[in-house]
């Protein structure tokens, strides 16, 4: 699996916003596993630093373990991901953020045929969990789809050509987990151009008491293919 890192910082005055992205290639030659990029935001700088010379990827396009990207603004890490914190700091000659940093969302896109998977956290705690869709949409039986979540079906759709979105509230290791789908471009789009989005959101919908400060949500794009 290929990998890259990107990131992107949006300006408050609406223009184009600051990217750097590094394509992590596997020759040494060509590697920028570890480095770092400046830009000059009005009358601030920004800083990113990364090192992923030794990170340990496993199915997903995130590094499991021994890493670091790092954002600084003002003699400060503002933003740090990864476990080697350290080194991080060591590197950046920074001090930590006295801010606590937000994880707003996480994007990934995925490709099958019937069969979907991925790995998510729905909170602060360690444990991933792993997602799997599945569907049953070729052939001429009725369309149906299955939700399973840690080898669980907690979702099942029939007549999915009538209920090709919606939503429903499951409980998962007692954490209220709120689950979207839009799957018409799977049923009325050729395979290969149009994807189905599945949103899990943690915490309770509004109307049954939710809300609070944890807005978290996962998008999951499935492009099938046949």
């Amino acid at each position: 699996m290929n990998h890259s890192l990107s990131v992107s910082i949006d300006k408050s005055n609406g223009e184009s916003p600051l990217t750097c992205k590094v394509d992590l290639k596997p020759w040494p030659f060509w590697s920028k596993l570890k480095g770092s990029k400046s830009f000059d935001d009005d009358s601030e700088r920004l800083d990113v630093f990364w090192n992923l010379r030794s990170a340990k990827f496993s199915d997903g396009p995130e590094p499991l373990e021994s890493y670091y990207v790092a954002l600084v603004c003002g003699e400060e890490v503002v933003m740090l991901l990864g476990d080697l914190k350290k080194k991080a700091y060591r590197k950046t000659r920074s001090r930590p953020s006295l801010e606590d940093v937000t994880f707003l969302s996480k994007k990934e896109n995925v490709f099958g045929k019937k069969c979907f998977s991925s790995r998510v956290k729905f909170d602060d705690r360690k444990k991933e969990h792993d997602i799997i869709v599945v569907n049953s949409i070729s052939g001429h039986k009725d369309p149906e789809m299955w939700i399973s979540i840690d080898g669980i079906v907690l979702i099942h759709v029939s007549n999915l050509q009538w209920k090709f979105r919606g939503n429903e509230t499951v409980w998962v290791e007692q954490v209220p987990v709120q689950v979207f789908w839009d799957v018409h471009g799977w049923l009325f789009r050729g395979p290969g151009s149009g994807h189905a989005l599945f949103i899990f959101k943690p915490g309770l919908p509004a109307s049954c008491g939710g809300g609070g400060s944890r807005e978290f949500c996962f998008f999951l794009y499935a492009w099938r293919m046949d």
